[in-house]
């Protein structure tokens, strides 16, 4: 006897979002809730119909496939039901030729690429990341023939400044920034006018308002967190931990969901967390100074940026500490030299490390640097991501209380930069302070996960749950 595989979401937020029927449902908010396994379920309704079609767009395609991403989760699912990949158009084709395809939509004007499509299920990972004008314009894309009503699914983590926090408005509590327990999965109805939405709680209200035509649009949000996320706290316990050594403003978004939290003066660092003793001690396994370079002459008609080439050690426990912090204005020149002068004063044992430029001449400048710095430890490398990205590990630390300071006059200074950030215009201290911790993390005693070790984790989570599939005869119930 033949037995039939079928699938199922875990009780709770995943199987509240697969049962919905709104147009449009939105779920999540916050990480490690199972999001990205159920928007690969939805297709699941309907792939008995040879002319079903379904799109899960990402931002950009190597987000689509990063190793354990979107793609390569699709193949623990789709594979168990006989469906065929198609690796150079990201299509799955399944026995009864439904297709259900993967893309990117990275720039703005790539939604129009779209045109003349026909798309019954409409699906986003991570919603946020993209723009209000190509999610309303691929809704117009949101049309179907093959007998399933058209409909949008979509999945995010919190952003304040995002689009899609207006549009959740209702379901979010304005003063706390926390999804409203009692609202999650129930419909409300809105049509758009001239770029504006508005809002009514049933059909027939805006059907009265705008007559007989306007075709309003159900819209429900359902948010999900770490903790309804059994199965992975099973497997993996360690990723709640991982969510709380995130900086402040990231463990509010992702751990709890909050919709409110922005990076703000003091958000980042403040200065209560940094304790000041009056010297480093004995049991010092790894240090480096790591220049934050500018190369200009501070004049009484200037503000320039500052060279700052911070000294950052690291003992035997995992504390950090800043040894000393040197601040100058000068032309590239002088710039070499005070990097050659700190060197020989720091001694042999130190790291010396700062960021290339970008670009061929940069390549050049940073390997004439490490010549002036020959029989020193140098190493260059050009930035990654955004200062505020740079600064999350380092800020996890601080606020764990891992960062000690050195007496010295440069304290306040440098609290006074380290706690106005990233807000204030000048944070080269902060790029030094990141860039050092950067280079000394390769040293870590593994008491903080790295925001390498929680990327992956957090691309990891939802094949926790693939791995425990059930058998279920009544959910989908084909």
């Amino acid at each position: 006897m033949k037995t039939k595989l079928q699938l199922q979401p875990q009780p709770g937020p995943q199987t509240e979002f697969l049962r919905s029927r709104a147009d449009i449902a939105i779920f999540g908010g916050a990480a490690g809730g199972g999001k990205s396994f159920a928007l690969l379920l939805e297709p699941l309704f309907h792939i008995s119909n040879a002319k079903f079609r379904a799109v899960i767009f990402r931002r950009t395609v190597p987000m689509l496939k990063q190793p354990g991403s979107l793609w390569d989760a699709s193949y623990d699912i789709f594979t168990r039901l006989r469906a065929v990949a198609k690796e150079s158009t990201h299509e799955w084709v399944f026995p009864s030729r439904a297709v259900v395809k993967f893309s990117g939509l990275e720039l703005e004007s790539d939604a129009y690429g779209w045109q003349g499509s026909e798309i019954c299920l409409l699906a986003f990972d991570e919603l946020t990341q993209f723009s209000e004008k190509q999610f309303f314009y691929m809704l117009s894309r949101n049309r179907s023939t093959c007998g399933v009503r058209p409909y949008v699914r979509g999945t995010c983590n919190p952003d304040a400044d995002s689009w899609l926090r207006n549009f959740l408005r209702w379901w979010i509590d304005d003063a706390s920034g926390l999804p409203i327990k009692e609202r999650s999965g129930v419909l409300r109805w809105f049509v758009r006018r001239d770029d504006e939405i508005i809002w009514g709680d049933t059909r027939a209200e805006l059907i009265a308002k705008f007559g007989d035509d306007a075709e309003p649009k159900s819209v429900t949000f359902i948010p999900a967190n770490v903790r309804d996320n059994k199965i992975l706290l099973e497997k993996d316990p360690a990723y709640v931990s991982n969510l709380k050594a995130l900086s402040l403003v990231e463990r509010e978004r992702l751990l709890d969901g909050n919709w409110n939290v922005r990076a703000t003066a003091g958000s980042y660092f403040k200065r209560e967390w940094f304790s000041i003793v009056d010297a480093a001690p004995g049991e010092i396994v790894a240090r480096c100074r790591y220049w934050d370079r500018a190369a200009t002459e501070k004049r009484s008609d200037n503000n320039p940026d500052a060279t700052i080439g911070l000294l950052l050690s690291k003992d035997a426990r995992g504390i950090y500490y800043v040894e000393h912090v040197r601040k100058m204005f000068g032309s590239p020149h002088k710039v070499e030299q005070a990097m050659v002068n700190c060197a020989k004063s720091d001694g042999v044992q130190t790291i010396v490390a700062f960021m290339q430029d970008p670009g061929s001449a940069g390549v050049a400048e940073a390997q004439a640097t490490a010549r002036a710095l020959d029989g020193f430890n140098v190493r260059f490398a050009p930035a990654t991501g955004d200062k505020a990205t740079r600064a999350k590990p380092v800020s996890a630390q601080a606020e764990a209380g891992n960062i000690k300071l050195v007496r010295g006059l440069w304290n306040d200074d440098l609290l006074r930069v380290l706690e106005n950030f990233p807000v204030a215009k000048h944070d080269d201290e902060v790029d030094a302070l990141s860039g050092a911790h950067g280079i000394l993390g390769d040293h870590s005693t593994g008491a903080f996960a790295s925001s390498r070790d929680y990327h992956m984790s957090a691309l990891r989570s939802d094949l926790f749950i693939t791995e425990n599939i059930q058998l279920n005869a009544d959910f989908f119930g084909t």
